[in-house]
């Protein structure tokens, strides 16, 4: 697949807003590339009873690159994903707008396709940290995805 800028422009506004519920957070996709992505979660309609950003809001920045990194990295037409499980440690209160970066190698993309084309599905997972204005991070989950052939 070529992996045009009108392409990932299309792929950007469908992660931000092919779910409802994840429209409605105002979720910004920054930068998107092939087994990469930059989002951003805005304070600002995400804010908690304490005035500092939702727990769930926070947990949904973490989880979304899942699908963006599905997207860029494997055939959707043989592939779908799932989350197997997901983890979070909040280490401070998040008052400003949010950052998570994700990245998956080509290396490690094919061999976790190779292995679902084998065995019908594989796992993979990676650490994220989500991080405020000022770099400190005020998150850190294990995401652990499994990637299914379809038909299996």
């Amino acid at each position: 697949m070529e992996w045009t800028t009108e392409l990932l422009e299309k792929m950007k506004v469908n992660l931000a807003s092919g779910i409802p519920a994840v429209a409605r957070t105002g979720i910004e996709i920054l930068e998107l590339e092939k087994g990469y992505v930059k989002m951003k979660m805005p304070l600002e309609g995400n804010v908690n009873h304490v005035q500092m950003m939702y727990a769930g809001s926070l947990f949904t920045l973490a989880e979304l690159p899942g699908g963006a990194i599905f997207a860029t990295s494997f055939d959707s037409r043989r592939f779908y994903p799932i989350v197997r499980d997901m983890s979070i440690r909040f280490r401070r209160p998040a008052k400003t707008d949010i950052t998570v970066e994700v990245r998956l190698d080509e290396t490690k993309a094919a061999e976790v396709a190779a292995e679902a084309e084998r065995e019908g599905k594989a796992d993979y997972d990676w650490n994220c940290e989500l991080k405020d204005e000022t770099g400190e991070i005020v998150a850190i989950t294990h995401n652990i995805y499994q990637l299914r052939k379809i038909g299996s």
